[in-house]
């Protein structure tokens, strides 16, 4: 078998760690089994699939460019600080994980991996990428998150099959202007860095379906943000500084599913937030709102509203009008009633109102049979309406640090049927 010396090599140095018994062989992998610790697939007579994750290596042999048939190559989790430069005679390979090992550089020999289609590079220690990368024409996938970068290469721009590219978690304070020409990105993730501004070309990527520039110091959104219409599994914008979103954000989003922008100084949503009428969830908390839109009510396919630690003091009578939702949180606010519409929630199954200032509830929350968890805690209630108490599917009800001036009979027998009260 071709390479059957490198395999040998490495099993010397897996019994000197202690990941192989003495006398034990790296096992041979079959296809439904490809992403074990340790092990390696053949075709042909010639290996080419291996992997060896996790196994405390601080080196790689240089005999691994011997496997010339390599695919993929899966070193994750090792204490490798370096590459050997033979790996640059692995010119068939396609799949290169290098996730959690303690990388400083990549070797120049990177640039012959012309096959190459996906590389993985989180959780090491890089602090920049070589220019040389902008000859892997064929990557598809980019994956440098939890590094130290503090820029990265324009020539990424020649990288025009890239479809993933993850970027978080590094020093990035900016993207080379060429960047924003890869129109076939499908996924962006650059949250965790000290971007202070995205560039009006943003909206060149119009095939992204996720962007991720959560966790930033941005203090304002390109208004052609609005124009990236394929959005459609998550936008995440958490963790900034914005004090408002632009108009045109939501004009165009309409399969968005997943919105987050939470942790920022928001004081008001924009009112055409209604025309994301395919969103399932959407997360505002830790922000300065004072009110939510009317058109809230537009969003018939929302099953989770976190709003909690605002400034809420009411909610708008549409909210009545979400008849999809499930989770609904909206504590930590001023709110002094409820619209007397919740009772239209008939899918919910989680309702958390602690540390508002209501002082009473409306009798439609009776007909919320699908209601599991009801959270009361921290209001200024003197009385509950005794619908409450039919509530089939109750599970847990807090009435903790409330006003009551005597608890009601049918508490006793939510808890007879199994329901925990706190009182």
């Amino acid at each position: 078998m071709t390479g059957a010396s490198t395999l040998k090599e490495l099993e010397a140095s897996l019994r000197e760690n202690g990941r192989l018994q003495e006398g034990e062989a790296i096992p041979f992998l079959s296809q439904d089994n490809i992403d074990s610790n340790v092990g390696y697939q053949i075709e042909n007579d010639a290996v080419v699939a291996l992997s060896v994750r996790y196994c405390a290596l601080i080196s790689l042999p240089e005999s691994l460019g011997q496997l010339t048939n390599l695919q993929r190559l899966d070193v994750t989790g090792n204490q490798l600080t370096s590459l050997p430069e033979s790996l640059g005679s692995l010119n068939h390979l396609k799949k290169l994980y290098l996730d959690h090992n303690q990388l400083t550089s990549l070797p120049m020999s990177l640039a012959d991996f012309h096959d190459l289609e996906e590389i993985h590079l989180d959780g090491n220690r890089l602090t920049s990428l070589p220019e040389s990368i902008g000859l892997l024409t064929n990557l598809k996938t980019l994956n440098v998150y939890g590094n130290q970068l503090i820029s990265v290469p324009s020539s990424l721009s020649k990288l025009t099959h890239l479809k993933e590219v993850s970027l978080g978690n590094n020093q990035l304070t900016s993207l080379p202007e060429p960047f924003w020409q890869l129109t076939g990105l499908q996924l962006l993730n650059v949250a965790e860095n000290r971007i202070s501004t995205l560039p009006e070309s943003i909206s060149n990527l119009t095939q992204l379906h996720t962007l991720d520039i959560g966790h930033n110091e941005l203090n304002s959104l390109p208004q052609s943000l609005g124009n990236l219409t394929h959005l459609t599994y998550f936008l995440y914008i958490s963790n900034n500084q914005l004090t408002s979103l632009p108009e045109s954000l939501f004009e165009n989003m309409s399969k968005l599913r997943y919105l987050n922008i939470t942790d920022n100084h928001l004081t008001a949503l924009p009112e055409n937030i209604g025309n994301l009428t395919n969103l399932k969830e959407l997360r505002a908390y830790n922000n300065h709102l004072t009110t939510l839109p009317d058109s809230l009510g537009y969003l018939t396919n929302l099953q989770e509203l976190h709003v909690m630690n605002n400034q809420l003091t009411a909610l708008p009578e549409s909210l009545g009008n979400l008849r999809s939702i499930k989770e609904l949180h909206i504590s930590n606010n001023r709110l002094a009633a409820l619209p007397q519409s919740l009772g239209n929630l008939t899918y919910l199954t989680r309702l958390d109102l602690r540390n508002n200032r209501l002082m009473a509830l409306p009798d439609s929350l009776g007909i919320l049979t699908r209601l599991m968890h009801l959270d009361l805690r921290g209001n200024k209630l003197t009385y509950l309406p005794a619908s409450i108490g039919d509530l089939p599917n109750l599970e847990k009800l807090d009435l903790r640090w409330n006003k009551l001036s005597s608890l009601p009979e049918w508490l006793q027998r939510l808890e007879q049927r199994g329901c925990t009260v706190y009182t």
